[in-house]
């Protein structure tokens, strides 16, 4: 089909996988990669790299994002169980043994280890070159048309169950699980550089940890970042504490423009960090004259310009731990996001081998 846009956005590879791609930068995790991350097997150990499903805990990190809830299910008008025993077939034939449990569960996609897909953020764009931006997503897929808001009023009055969500008819979280996630990982060990402190990586200083541990990324490795955040996060047993953790764990400079041709030219396919935004989230930018800019410009530049995943809240030390004491930094990765159409989000139970 032709193209969707008559100028794409400034630093921007629309259209390098072709004008209807929907996968971006996924698409350079070829059979070829799978087979290097599958070389990378040595011990065959894995590792778990999600925090548990419930893990921030309650609504203080993130109010627009619920925490599981789950219910039973109904079954003939009653609840699941009676009395705490569970549902048996005997109520319909006293000769049958089967005793069940099914539940349900209502939560935010995007509520503990995540994935972003290519749909979670775009931006305000002049993409028909006409003097007027519109809402606009990777590859020049359009707000209202293809990916849809959800109720205004879910919005005001968070009763989520009630109202429809947003709607990806184009760039939705399936895009990505129907490639498959599954490659060679690499991660990058911020905390060992820089502790446990609130601190913005640019460029240069992560050129230097990438020398000091001998770190190459090549084309369509999926890069973890860990900063010991999921870890603090994770000791706080569902009651975080949210002064602490705005102290804790560093991340990647998204106002550094080097660090984002970088995150490009690189080829990676992949960012995944265990912090809540993979860029280190900064009060808003003081200029000297105002000016048009995004809130979380790795966001913009990763999602909305160059079709570039973004995985969140991953818990990587455990991993990380185990690799610098074996002088590894690679891993086979596995990684699928919940084959749920039109969603812009979902929760990873991502596994590493090594």
């Amino acid at each position: 089909m032709a193209q969707r846009w008559k100028q794409a956005p400034p630093g921007s590879n629309w259209g390098e996988f072709g004008p209807d791609d929907q996968r971006g930068r996924m698409n350079l995790v070829t059979p070829e990669k799978v087979l290097q991350g599958i070389a990378e097997v040595k011990e065959g150990r894995t590792f778990c790299l999600s925090l548990p499903l419930d893990v921030p805990g309650g609504r203080v990190m993130n109010p627009r994002r619920m925490a599981p809830q789950r219910f039973s299910v109904v079954r003939d008008g009653k609840s699941q169980g009676q009395q705490g025993f569970c549902w048996s077939y005997a109520g319909e034939d006293p000769e049958l043994t089967d005793v069940v449990n099914d539940d349900v569960v209502l939560m935010s996609l995007q509520y503990s280890t995540q994935w972003d897909s290519l749909a979670h953020v775009g931006s305000l764009f002049d993409a028909d070159g006409d003097g007027t931006p519109e809402q606009v997503f990777y590859n020049g897929f359009r707000g209202a048309e293809h990916i849809r808001a959800g109720s205004e009023d879910a919005l005001a009055t968070q009763e989520y169950a009630r109202f429809p969500g947003p709607q990806a008819d184009a760039l939705g979280i399936e895009r990505l699980a129907e490639h498959g996630v599954q490659g060679r990982g690499v991660l990058i060990d911020l905390e060992h550089h820089v502790g446990r402190t609130r601190h913005a990586v640019g460029y240069d200083q992560l050129m230097r940890i990438l020398e000091a541990d001998a770190i190459e990324i090549e084309p369509g490795d999926m890069v973890c970042i860990h900063t010991g955040f999921g870890d603090t996060l994770l000791s706080m047993n569902r009651q975080p504490d949210v002064e602490l953790l705005h102290k804790t764990g560093s991340g990647l400079d998204g106002w550094d423009s080097r660090l984002l041709n970088w995150i490009v030219d690189s080829r990676l396919a992949c960012l995944l960090a265990d912090n809540p935004a993979v860029e280190l989230v900064v009060p808003k930018l003081q200029t000297p004259t105002p000016m048009r800019r995004p809130r979380l410009p790795l966001h913009e530049h990763c999602l909305f310009k160059n079709g570039i995943h973004l995985g969140e809240l991953w818990y990587l030390t455990e991993l990380a731990t185990w690799l610098r004491s074996n002088g590894r930094s690679r891993f086979l990765l596995t990684a699928p996001p919940l084959r749920l159409p039109g969603a812009v989000g979902s929760p990873a139970t991502p596994i590493a081998t090594v």
